[in-house]
C-alpha cells in the first residue's frame, strides 16, 4: 500500500498537468457526459469545463441565495462558477484544492466569469483551510477516491458544516469488493482509491452527518458514480 504521501504526490502531479494543458482524466471525459444542462454550462469560460467529474452536485443540491458553499477538490472552479450563479453575490463560494495549477486556473476563470464573491484556498481536503461551522452547503465531484484519508475528508466536513447543513458529493466507487493496487498512479486515475459503496457511506455516517442517501447512481461494472447527501444534525 503505497504511503499517503506518495498517493497526494501522485495526484497533485497528474492534476498539475491537466491544469496547464486542459485535457480530461477522470469521470466520462466531457463535461455534458457527467450529466451537466446545456443551459449550466452556457456562459461559463471554456478553460472551466474540463470535464473531471463525474456527477453534478450543484444540481442536487438545492442552494438558494446567501448561502455559504464549500467545494473540495474544486479543480478548474466548474461546480464553484455553478454554485455561486445560485448563491448570488449576497452568499459565497469557496474552492479548497491541493494543487497550486488548478487554483490558478480556477481563479482566472472566476475572473473570465465575473464573479468575485467565489475564493479559491490551497489546502487539503483531510485538513481544511476553513473555520468550523461557518459552511452550509459542502459539495465535491470525483475527488474524495482520491484521498487516502476519505474518514478524515468527512471528519473535516461534519467539522465545517453548521447545524443543519447538507453534504452533497459525487463520486467513482466500487461495486465489488478490492482494494486497489499498491501503484499510487492507480490511485490519481479515480480507481484505485475507491470505496465499496456501503463503506463510502458507512464512513460518511460514521463522520457524525445524518440521513445518508443515494440521490443518483450512474454507470455499470465494478466502478460507478455516485451522488451522495447526508445532513449535519
Amino acid at each position: 500500500m503505497p504511503t499517503d504521501d506518495t498517493i497526494r504526490t501522485a495526484v497533485r502531479t497528474r492534476y498539475a498537468g491537466l491544469a496547464l494543458s486542459g485535457q480530461s482524466c477522470c469521470g466520462p471525459g466531457s463535461a455534458g457526459g457527467a450529466g451537466y444542462a446545456p443551459e449550466d454550462l452556457a456562459g461559463l469560460p471554456e478553460e472551466a469545463v474540463m470535464g473531471l467529474g463525474c456527477g453534478t452536485p450543484v444540481a442536487l443540491a438545492g442552494i438558494t441565495e446567501g448561502e455559504t458553499v464549500l467545494d473540495l477538490g474544486s479543480g478548474g472552479g466548474i461546480d464553484v462558477l455553478l454554485a455561486a450563479r445560485r448563491t448570488g453575490p449576497s452568499g459565497r463560494v469557496i474552492g479548497v484544492d491541493m494543487t497550486a495549477e488548478m487554483l490558478q486556473r480556477a481563479e482566472a476563470n472566476a475572473v473570465r466569469a465575473g464573479i468575485d464573491h467565489a475564493e479559491f484556498r490551497l489546502g487539503l481536503i483531510e485538513d481544511l483551510p476553513v473555520e468550523s461551522a461557518t459552511v452550509d452547503v459542502v459539495i465535491s465531484n470525483c475527488v474524495v477516491n482520491l484521498s487516502p484519508d476519505k474518514p478524515a475528508v468527512f471528519a473535516e466536513v461534519a467539522r465545517v458544516l453548521r447545524p443543519g447543513g447538507r453534504l452533497v458529493v459525487s463520486d467513482i466507487v466500487r461495486t465489488v469488493p478490492g482494494t486497489g493496487s499498491t501503484d499510487p498512479d492507480g490511485w490519481a486515475s479515480c480507481v484505485d482509491g475507491a470505496l465499496h459503496a456501503d463503506d463510502y457511506l458507512a464512513a460518511i455516517a460514521a463522520a457524525g452527518l445524518g440521513g445518508v442517501e443515494v440521490l443518483r447512481r450512474d454507470g455499470e461494472g465494478s466502478h460507478v458514480s455516485i451522488t451522495v447527501r447526508a445532513v449535519k444534525p
